[in-house]
């Protein structure tokens, strides 16, 4: 998890340093400035978009680093969701082609978080290697903290 808290948080600094950079790291072909007509807020976007991308990442280096499970949980349905609405913009037309990498990279992320979490869970040894801590939102933090 840390990993992908990495990559959000590198991408989301290159799009508020440099969005073309960003634009073309998609397959976006970006539009320079002279050409944009009145109105059109894709830079606002843009930023907004970075900006979000490093807090979310932000927030996964954390979790990592706390080995908060509950937290990689409640991603899974959300990034499948993501997936879902990212992927059909592109079949509906309201996003270029280009824009499916993004869905893609957020059903597998959804996949291998899933997955991992479901690896971690069914070895038997995980828990008494690493007991859990209080917050973790593991079951056997609960069962500790109810006989505490």
């Amino acid at each position: 998890m840390a990993v992908f808290g990495v990559l959000a948080t590198a991408l989301g600094v290159v799009g508020l340093v440099s969005p073309e950079a960003l634009l073309v790291v998609m397959g976006l072909e970006p539009v320079p400035d002279a050409r944009r007509v009145a109105g059109d807020h894709t830079p606002v976007f843009l930023t907004a978009s970075s900006m979000a991308a490093v807090n979310m990442g932000v927030y996964y280096l954390l979790a990592a680093l706390a080995d908060w499970r509950a937290f990689f949980r409640w991603t899974v349905p959300f990034r499948l969701l993501t997936c879902a609405v990212f992927t059909g913009a592109v079949l509906t037309g309201r996003a270029p082609a280009g824009f499916l990498g993004v869905g893609v990279w957020e059903g597998l992320g959804a996949v291998a978080t899933g997955a991992a979490l479901w690896w971690e869970r069914s070895r038997p040894h995980r828990a008494a290697a690493h007991p859990a801590r209080p917050g973790s939102g593991r079951p056997e933090t609960a069962r500790r903290d109810a006989s505490a």
